[in-house]
């Protein structure tokens, strides 16, 4: 159920995209990302920080992209909300006693599992550089194809990355969850 929610706003974008063009896309996508954030505010009576920095980098390039009439500026805003993930979760790793990741996911392994602090920092790094890489290729796809190819890259392609990375995760992690902490 939180992956549909999380991947939402990216469907009735591809939807409208598909039938309005890139332009109606954008505002839908900015409108379903901003009550998405509201929406969440609402059930969990606190922001969320992944979302209202989507929201915020959304509006800046979604509105460029409307303003000058130039869809590159709505395609640089998957890269730039992937990299600045990045480097939170590098900084978190840098500057914090535990790595984003492992706060993330910690309630998940409560009282089954006893996960060494470097595999937890092994995942961060993980993430960290599967979202500077699916930056760049996102601006590849953005400069070197088509509007539809990289609407469709987007859905189906990142879906699919985040899809499989988790996947590995989940292998890797496996390992950990029958262990007494």
């Amino acid at each position: 159920m939180q992956f549909f929610y999380e991947i939402f706003p990216v469907l009735l974008f591809f939807i409208a995209f598909k039938f309005y063009g890139i332009y109606v896309a954008t505002i839908v996508g900015i409108v379903t990302t901003f009550l998405q954030v509201v929406f969440s505010r609402y059930k969990d009576g606190k922001w969320d920080k992944k979302q209202v920095i989507t929201l915020a980098v959304f509006l800046i390039f979604g509105g460029m992209t409307l303003y000058f009439h130039d869809p590159i500026f709505v395609k640089w805003k998957p890269t730039i909300v992937f990299w600045i993930f990045s480097i939170v979760l590098l900084i978190s790793q840098l500057f914090t006693q535990k790595p984003l990741m492992q706060r993330l996911m910690e309630n998940v392994f409560e009282g089954k599992h006893s996960v060494p602090m470097q595999t937890w920092k092994r995942i961060n790094v993980c993430w960290a550089l599967f979202f500077t890489v699916l930056g760049g290729i996102n601006l590849y796809v953005a400069y070197h194809f088509s509007d539809d190819a990289w609407v469709n890259f987007k859905l189906y392609g990142v879906t699919a990355a985040f899809f499989i990375l988790s996947l590995c995760q989940a292998l890797y992690l496996y390992r950990f969850m029958n262990d007494k902490p």
